[in-house]
């Protein structure tokens, strides 16, 4: 984004995650991540520790309703990734690409904006023992990448994103990617678009969410 401070270093981001979060279980998954336990004081604090002006909200330090589901979806159903190319679109924590390797996917790469994502994801990755691959930046302009999946969770919370994230969907669908996406109920999200494939109920924060358990659902193009 425009008028962004990098965030430090990789090393920098890592360490800094490592002091200001604590690892912590997923609720009915098989995987760690690190986790705040709330969002100002770490949003204050990726400001002020790494010297970064205007950052991102940290979306990766929470695991969010959509992405539980998603994962949780991976988990229980692994055929539809294993031995597959994944991308995990605004991967945040890299939550839903962890889910993805765990089940057996031939390659994950993650992508998203926030440069402290990357750092995010990689620890993560080895918290819970795979090989993540990152993308910086967005790419939802570019051509469809060349994967087999794109598994895309939380994306459609502000209108101008969730048109921008469908088009992008819709042009991977239309190349033949296999489109995955996890969503609590956000307001824009394209129900038109997609088929319900999944449905679970996911313990969250009310740091993040409005309850602190919530219905999300993973649909298909």
């Amino acid at each position: 984004m425009q008028g962004k401070r990098a965030v430090a270093t990789l090393e920098d981001a890592k360490s800094f995650i490592r002091a200001n979060t604590r690892v912590a279980q997923i609720h009915a998954l098989p995987i760690r991540l690190y986790q705040a336990d709330e969002l100002t004081p770490i949003w204050e604090a990726t400001e002020k520790d790494l010297a970064a002006a205007n950052v991102d909200p940290p979306f990766w330090a929470f695991p969010w309703a959509g992405g539980q589901a998603l994962a949780r979806y991976l988990t229980d159903h692994p055929d539809a990734v294993r031995g597959k190319r994944v991308l995990d679109l605004a991967a945040g924590s890299g939550l839903v690409g962890v889910a993805a390797a765990l089940a057996g996917a031939a390659e994950v790469t993650a992508n998203d904006i926030d440069p402290m994502c990357e750092a995010a994801v990689a620890l993560n990755a080895e918290l819970n023992g795979v090989s993540i691959r990152y993308i910086a930046g967005s790419i939802l302009d570019a051509p469809p990448p060349d994967f087999d999946i794109v598994v895309a969770a939380d994306v459609f919370y502000e209108q101008r994103p969730a048109q921008m994230f469908r088009a992008f969907l819709e042009r991977c669908h239309a190349a033949g990617v296999t489109i995955y996406a996890g969503d609590p109920g956000r307001t824009y999200f394209p129900r038109d678009a997609f088929r319900q494939a999944a449905e679970y109920s996911v313990q969250t924060t009310t740091e993040i969410e409005n309850h602190p358990i919530q219905t999300a659902r993973v649909w298909t193009l």
